[in-house]
């Protein structure tokens, strides 16, 4: 059997090489325009060109989103934006837009283009179309079970490639073809700028009845009829490989590194240890699953891929994650000696940039790219002006950690939330 790819999205540079270290063979990234999550932090051209260095220095490839649904207006831009990618090498061009592929083809033909799950690949006949204009890889959309997915595979070239969704959000939409953003907020979710209205709380007003609202209570906090749970298929590796699913694909570009790092490494131990050995997959489940909930989810859902969904996939009494652990920071650097006070001390200090509060003596977790949770003890916190503070209360803080275990640079450190 061949070994699936594991791809995984990064919103930024940091994320970028977070999710590198953590067991990514491929990761998937935003440029400034032309992709579709407008509200991510993308990457400017230079954090492309670094990313992909720092990745194929890795063994690891680096796909390009450029899938919105193109207007006249992109065109032009469309094709100087392929031309710069051109030169800096990515691995793959995501696209949806027969206008996009075309212009693609002709600026950079040497680059793989992948057809996004945007373009609702939904049969095997859109997979040989796509495949005889040049594709090297199409996304099947969210709404195919395992078993038209497996009916694909029979049906199109061996050499062309299935990527399909392992893990992340779902659209209450059809593969993302959602108008609430564009009626309620003029923010077009085809052209990168969802604002998640299927996340939002409702109320039913009657036609006659105008300015009066009827809650429609599923508990005391209201209905959020839109929601659904997250897909995992952790469970479900095999039937994934069985399917002759190519890409493991997980969703979240808006995503932090806490939560890109944790599902790449559950995610890398899950798949090799499927390979090494079927009966090592299923002894560590337990492990796999309380792995995967450390990061932010909204319950989770086999979507699609054993059947239509039912009333047992949406959530209706709340819009929040569940948040199990609080993300701190990413260790940039390691000093065995830092000058606090101006006094020289020896110790295991981390350098990072703080992301949220903590103190000094509290217990928290070192996260490594090997699967290993270390405890630790904080045990003095130092400013970039080298003076001892007894808290990390501002975001974006450098600061200089001392902890009681060893670390090393791309360690993640998180805490367990109260």
């Amino acid at each position: 059997m061949k070994k699936p790819e594991l791809l995984v999205p990064a919103s930024s540079l940091e994320v970028l090489k977070e999710a590198v270290i953590f067991g990514a063979d491929a990761v998937y990234i935003g440029g400034e325009a032309f992709g579709l999550r407008a509200k991510a932090k993308n990457f400017s051209m230079e954090e492309i060109k670094e990313g992909i260095e720092f990745a194929h220095s890795k063994n690891v490839k680096v796909y390009i989103t450029a899938n919105i649904l193109a207007h006249n207006r992109d065109l032009d831009g469309a094709r100087e934006y392929f031309k710069e990618l051109k030169e800096i090498k990515p691995d793959a061009l995501i696209i949806s837009d027969p206008g996009m592929f075309t212009i693609a083809k002709e600026v950079c033909p040497e680059i793989d283009i992948h057809i996004s799950t945007q373009a609702n690949n939904t049969n095997y006949m859109t997979y040989q179309f796509w495949h005889k204009l040049g594709a090297t890889r199409v996304v099947s959309a969210r709404e195919l079970s395992l078993k038209e997915i497996k009916e694909i595979r029979d049906n199109i070239p061996e050499e062309m490639e299935i990527e399909s969704f392992m893990h992340g959000a779902m659209c209450i939409s059809y593969s993302g073809r959602c108008l609430l953003s564009s009626f309620f907020a003029g923010r077009d979710a085809n052209q990168g700028a969802c604002t998640h209205p299927c996340r939002w709380k409702y109320s039913v007003m009657e036609e006659q009845r105008p300015g009066e609202y009827f809650p429609v209570y599923e508990n005391e906090r209201g209905t959020y009829i839109f929601n659904s749970k997250d897909l995992c298929m952790i469970e479900h590796i095999p039937e994934m490989i069985e399917a002759g699913i190519d890409s493991f694909k997980i969703e979240g570009r808006m995503k932090t590194a806490l939560y890109v790092a944790d599902v790449a490494r559950t995610y890398r131990k899950a798949i090799d240890d499927y390979f090494e050995s079927p009966e090592k997959y299923k002894s560590n489940m337990d492990w796999y699953r309380t792995e995967i909930s450390k990061c932010t989810y909204r319950q989770f859902t086999t979507g699609f891929y054993f059947g239509k969904p039912d009333e047992n996939t949406q959530i209706y009494d709340t819009n929040t994650y569940v948040n199990e652990y609080i993300y701190l920071g990413i260790v940039e650097k390691v000093l065995d000696t830092l000058e606090i006070n101006k006094t020289p001390k020896k110790g295991n200090f981390a350098m990072i940039t703080q992301r949220n509060k903590f103190l000094v003596g509290d217990t928290i977790e070192i996260m490594k790219p090997d699967g290993r949770n270390v405890q630790t003890k904080v045990l003095s916190l130092t400013t970039t002006d080298f003076e001892s503070v007894d808290s990390a209360p501002h975001p974006q803080q450098i600061l200089y950690v001392e902890l009681d275990e060893e670390i090393d640079v791309y360690d993640l450190l998180r805490v367990k939330g109260s």
